[in-house]
């Protein structure tokens, strides 16, 4: 689909924002993902984040941070004992080396802390943009638009953009949106592709914007077929936990690790 198909300028920019309203009202609760209780938290548990699932990743960062506390620590930390624990999230001999890098780059040029600029966070080792964004965004409150493969790919399919490029997606997103909405339609939007929008086989009939979505159709569209294709908190069985989690939004991020804690 090309942004001609999508409609014009205008068409795309107004109709991207009912989108996000409606995502807003389905998930009230979305948040980032990654657990974190501080900035250094969170750029090492993104740059771990990369070819994993973030309850893999929040798991081996509960472990990691109890033993290297902060940036400084981490720097200090025994190479083989780091492959170790990061041995679950894969590729743990590249992501050790570069959490080392970095954890040394922060405490050498910036006294330990993490620096709230993405001109500085992008200079860091395994730190782009995308990591930038959402540290930016998560930890110092600073507008930004985080482009994951569920961001990029829904960002296609609503006609936002016609790019595969992180950086154009970004780019081309931006300008459809305020800059104080750049950071929740990222979670409303990532939230939305790993419940309903999945990249194989999507579950239109089951999409509160279907409506409004130029791809619709590409998916199951009878809504009883499509239901089965939900996740998480939307799956059939989970409706105690959507309750909850619509109840409590302030809570989100621990209703969420609480029910991923329970066993099965």
């Amino acid at each position: 689909m090309t942004i001609a198909e999508a409609g014009s300028p205008l068409a795309v920019k107004r109709r991207a924002r009912r989108i996000n309203r409606v995502l807003a009202d389905k998930y009230p609760y979305a948040h980032a993902e990654l657990d974190f209780r501080n900035p250094f938290e969170l750029v090492v548990a993104t740059v771990l984040s990369a070819q994993t699932t973030d309850v893999l990743v929040n798991q081996v960062t509960k472990i990691l941070f109890a033993r290297y506390p902060d940036a400084r620590a981490l720097a200090e930390a025994d190479p083989a004992e780091l492959e170790s624990i990061l041995q679950p999230t894969g590729f743990f001999r590249a992501k050790a080396r570069n959490i080392l890098a970095l954890s040394t780059r922060l405490v050498d040029e910036y006294d330990g802390e993490v620096p709230g600029r993405l001109e500085d966070l992008v200079t860091l080792p395994g730190v782009g943009r995308k990591t930038a964004n959402v540290v930016l965004g998560n930890a110092f409150g600073v507008p930004g638009i985080t482009v994951d493969t569920h961001f990029g790919r829904l960002a296609r399919r609503f006609g936002w953009t016609v790019s595969d490029d992180p950086v154009k997606i970004e780019f081309d997103v931006a300008e459809l949106f305020e800059p104080r909405d750049w950071t929740m339609l990222s979670h409303r939007v990532v939230f939305h592709g790993r419940r309903i929008c999945h990249a194989k086989k999507p579950a239109c009939g089951a999409c509160p914007v279907a409506s409004l979505c130029p791809s619709y159709g590409e998916g199951e569209t009878d809504p009883v077929k499509a239901a089965k294709l939900l996740k998480y908190e939307l799956a059939p069985g989970n409706e105690a936990l959507l309750e909850k989690l619509l109840a409590e939004t302030h809570r989100a991020a621990e209703i969420r690790m609480e029910s991923q804690r329970r066993p099965g």
